[in-house]
């Protein structure tokens, strides 16, 4: 009981996550004072990365330090940032793309996240392949920006699926035992829900964006 109403809160503050990152994405889309601010400043963009980098250093580092509630404020920071920067994915992709990934990716990512949450199975090891596979993927991503190969893009974006998908089952687990670490509603139990929410929310932002980038492509053809 006690670690089903911590995934709970866990999978609640996810939800809130991603909401004020759609939330924040379609103001700065479709707003016109916010749509031409990113338009005529591309530099917002950048700062809005930094700060995202920024925010998710200082609250790994300070991890040990920091209280809940100011745990809290970074997510909910990191969602906005993370929503401004989403926000010209709807300068370059159609709506009906757009949709199709997201409800494509909820469906994945919910199925994984069960999986990783029922399964007996230890998926340490597929958490260390994974994260291999992710410093795979940042060192040809780098590459890709010099070579501009089509192919190595289109491989990218595929293996990019699978990594998220793993990592969502493995993070998903880790959680779970997590919760078992924690107690109630103490200041470590909410705590640790934002960081398990953080690392699922990563899980789901990437695991959508490669498949927008997969279904961008098809609908280009």
């Amino acid at each position: 009981e006690t670690s089903r109403k911590f995934m709970l809160r866990v999978y609640n503050w996810m939800a809130i996550g991603l909401a004020l990152t759609g939330f924040m994405a379609y103001l700065f889309a479709f707003t016109p004072e916010t749509r031409n601010i990113i338009l005529q400043y591309p530099s917002v963009l950048w700062i809005a990365i930094i700060l995202q980098f920024v925010v998710v250093i200082a609250m790994s580092a300070a991890v040990n330090k920091i209280s809940a509630a100011t745990a809290t404020i970074g997510f909910v920071i990191y969602s906005m940032l993370t929503g401004v920067t989403l926000s010209v994915i709807f300068f370059v992709f159609r709506i009906d793309t757009i949709a199709s990934a997201f409800f494509v990716s909820a469906g994945m990512f919910a199925a994984l996240s069960v999986f990783g949450y029922a399964t007996k199975r230890n998926l340490s090891g597929v958490g260390t392949f994974m994260m291999m596979g992710l410093f795979g993927l940042i060192i040809a991503s780098v590459v890709n920006i010099f070579v501009a190969s089509t192919v190595l893009y289109a491989m990218i974006n595929y293996v990019g699926v699978l990594v998220f998908a793993g990592l969502t089952a493995y993070d998903t687990q880790k959680i779970k035992e997590m919760s078992y670490q924690v107690e109630g509603d103490s200041e470590a139990a909410k705590k640790s829900a934002i960081f398990g929410s953080l690392a699922l929310y990563l899980d789901f932002i990437n695991l959508f964006l490669f498949l927008l980038r997969i279904f961008g492509g098809s609908s280009r053809d």
